[in-house]
């Protein structure tokens, strides 16, 4: 009986752990998307690593630097060129999957990135792709310490199948 029990408790520290691991995705795409760098750089840990076709940041601080870049550079663009309502790009994520190992974890999923940065304010989809994510329990929660993004529109793609 304890072995059932062990294992009925192994599964639910998973499923807790997989919606965490969820959410704390989700609070990476709002910080994503209103240009907060601190919440931004705070979902890694310090010696965390951001990379992307372009580029790489490692550690907190350049994780930091990265986003408040992004979002000063946006903001210069084409969010104040139209006369009418301010545009915004709005990024999703979907068909996640998670891998739990302790207080380690692997997860992936697709993400796209909405922009609506055009005269008639009609939105579209300016990009899409993958994340592969490797995690870590620190804490009360869970830290990026390494988020590799893949971008499809630029022919950047995973090496392999990204469900397991």
């Amino acid at each position: 009986m304890s072995d059932t029990i062990d294992t009925i408790d192994r599964a639910t520290r998973d499923m807790i752990d997989t919606i965490e691991i969820r959410e704390m995705q989700s609070r990476y795409m709002f910080a994503l998307d209103w240009y907060d760098a601190d919440i931004y750089a705070a979902l890694f840990t310090e010696d965390g690593i951001l990379e992307w076709p372009e580029g790489r940041a490692e550690g907190r601080a350049a994780i930091h630097a990265v986003s408040a870049g992004l979002g000063d550079m946006y903001r210069r663009g084409g969010a104040a060129s139209a006369p009418t309502k301010m545009a915004h790009k709005r990024h999703f994520i979907s068909n996640a999957v998670v891998k739990i190992d302790g207080d380690r974890a692997t997860a992936r999923c697709y993400w796209f990135d909405y922009n609506n940065d055009n005269l008639q304010r009609w939105p579209y989809v300016q990009a899409y792709g993958y994340y592969e994510d490797e995690l870590v329990r620190d804490g009360d929660g869970w830290l990026f310490t390494h988020r590799k993004i893949f971008n499809e529109m630029t022919g950047e793609s995973p090496p392999e199948n990204p469900c397991w």
